[in-house]
């Protein structure tokens, strides 16, 4: 009404994007793009961006290399320049004479205000942060428009500590810095930490989380805003760059008005999602101008051509089917209709001289022995060296199609089938294979239904199927899940109710295919726990599970 005062308030923007890691000089550009978008169009009093933001996240090993801390001065000073009419909290590694600290500071008119230093490094699963970094001790409060505004970054929020830090130093609205990876429902868990935060500190959280794939890793953003009763008022869009601005109410409580708010995505959906920007990023951020699949005919690589070109688009992908001798027509049928539907060039190249002519070479090495896997495996290295050649000639990657049941048991062939750039569905258990499946065909149906519904097979020997060499996928999956990612001893698989001579099996086929797993190309992340940077067995061990 006329009259009236207007009820104060503060406007703070989100950065929920994707910072290439290393690349310094243009993660700075794009911090002031987005701030001046913030400023000049969203009108913002504060732009928050997230952990790292400098150098990307996870640097690793970069950070050991002093010419990169240069480079972050020298970043630093050139984002400085250009900061007006706007607060601008921002991620960095920050040297300072007790050593190199995960620090973010307060920008403001061209000066460092303020700056914390995270206080808990996580150093378990894919983290090592106590590798490169010392932990802070004190808690950064800072007043932006009146408001006392405190700064986190990550894993604070996932210890007591840091939030009754700052509410006793007399914040009253929390800004927490993130570069928190995908893996399955960590969007609730994540959720689900805040609230505990929030009933030590009473206050609203602004939870600004990266976004883009990096290596094995994505970060699914999903940033979002919660009121200081534990209620979610903005929740970002998975998986996409975005500003997205949120209004507090600062006249008394400082109250976060309802704004977007984005439905979580499903199991599938999400896990899907992860896969195409991790793969997509992976590609484009690695300068790949395409990929080449090998085009079984199977459920597999049905699921990782699909995930391509919803990653790259069609035009960048081919795919080659591969037959042999044992190659049933319904797979060369089924390849070929499954490229048409998804648009990509498909090319048919037999195995079968390749393969003949070392069996021919070989006669003498093999004469007195049966054929057996030896076979078998030389015709999946044919397909290898036929995969890496288009590679090579036409500078596409190899985009490998094991899921991780195979990979967990060995049921794949080093130099052949696991010959490739990048794994796709390398940590996507085959039962969720077969749902991601349906989930791409509810979209628009372009896997032929027959390959979802046949019996997996290799198409290496007669009348193959995996179940003549592994346990049905639905006994397997649990049984891994339960060994690799929850560390369950023998006893326990048992009291879940699983037959002690097929665990016994699956844990010792697991333990000897450790040195492939270690030889397989990097792959996307979506479990608790996946193979590579997250799970590190030794491969010589003498550890007896059976005990």
């Amino acid at each position: 009404m006329p009259g009236l005062a207007q009820p104060l308030s503060l406007r703070v923007v989100m950065a929920q994007l994707d910072f290439h890691v290393g690349d310094v000089v243009g993660n700075v550009e794009k911090i002031i793009a987005a701030l001046r978008r913030a400023r000049d169009g969203l009108h913002a009093h504060a732009i928050v961006f997230p952990e790292l933001t400098l150098t990307g996240y996870p640097p690793e090993d970069l950070l050991l290399r002093p010419d990169l801390h240069q480079q972050v001065l020298r970043g630093l000073e050139e984002l400085k320049r250009h900061v007006t009419g706007i607060d601008v909290v921002v991620g960095y590694p920050s040297m300072e004479t007790n050593g190199l600290h995960n620090s973010a500071s307060l920008i403001r008119d061209g000066k460092i205000v303020a700056t914390y230093h995270k206080q808990h490094l996580p150093n378990y699963s894919v983290f090592d942060e106590k590798r490169y970094f010392q932990p802070g001790v004190a808690p950064c409060v800072v007043n932006i428009k009146g408001v006392p505004v405190a700064i986190t970054i990550c894993e604070d929020m996932w210890h007591t500590g840091p939030m009754a830090q700052a509410h006793a130093a007399g914040a009253r609205l929390m800004l927490n810095l993130n570069a928190s990876p995908f893996h399955i429902s960590k969007g609730s868990e994540r959720e689900d930490v805040l609230r505990q935060r929030i009933a030590e500190g009473n206050m609203p959280i602004v939870y600004v989380n990266l976004v883009g794939g990096q290596d094995e890793l994505v970060f699914d953003g999903e940033s979002l805003v919660m009121d200081a009763s534990g209620t979610v008022v903005m929740r970002a869009a998975p998986f996409v760059e975005e500003l997205y601005a949120v209004d507090f109410n600062t006249d008394g409580a400082i109250t976060p008005l309802a704004s977007v708010c984005h439905v979580p995505l499903s199991v599938e959906a999400s896990v899907y999602g992860a896969l195409v920007l991790g793969v997509r990023d992976y590609i484009e951020k690695n300068g790949f101008r395409g990929v080449v699949i090998g085009s079984s005919g199977g459920i597999d690589s049905a699921l990782t051509l699909a995930i391509a070109v919803d990653a790259i688009g069609k035009e960048r992908v081919e795919a080659v089917m591969m037959p042999s001798r044992y190659t049933a027509q319904m797979s060369v049928d089924d390849a070929q209709a499954l490229s048409a539907a998804l648009g990509v060039e498909h090319h048919v190249i037999s195995i079968e001289p390749a393969f003949q002519t070392f069996l021919s070479s070989l006669q003498q090495e093999f004469a007195g022995t049966k054929a057996d896997t030896t076979e078998e495996n030389i015709q999946a290295r044919c397909r290898g060296v036929l995969l890496m050649a288009i590679s090579n000639k036409k500078r596409k990657m190899v985009l490998t199609t094991g899921n991780k049941s195979e990979m967990s048991v060995g049921y794949a062939t080093l130099y052949g089938d696991m010959a490739g750039g990048f794994a796709v569905i390398k940590d996507v258990p085959k039962t969720l294979v077969y749902r991601l499946a349906a989930y791409r065909n509810a979209i628009t149906p372009v896997i032929p239904q027959r390959v979802i519904e046949r019996p997996p097979s290799a198409e290496l020997a007669p009348d193959q199927k995996d179940e003549d060499s592994l346990p049905p996928y639905v006994v397997l999956d649990p049984i891994l899940e339960m060994y690799i990612e929850q560390d369950k001893s023998l006893q326990d698989i048992m009291a879940a109710g699983y037959d002690e001579a097929t665990v016994r099996r699956v844990m010792g086929m697991v333990n000897r295919n450790e040195y492939k797993r270690r030889q397989a190309p990097p792959g996307v992340r979506i479990t608790r726990r996946a193979f590579g940077r997250d799970r590190r067995y030794p491969i010589t061990a003498f550890y007896d599970t059976k005990q």
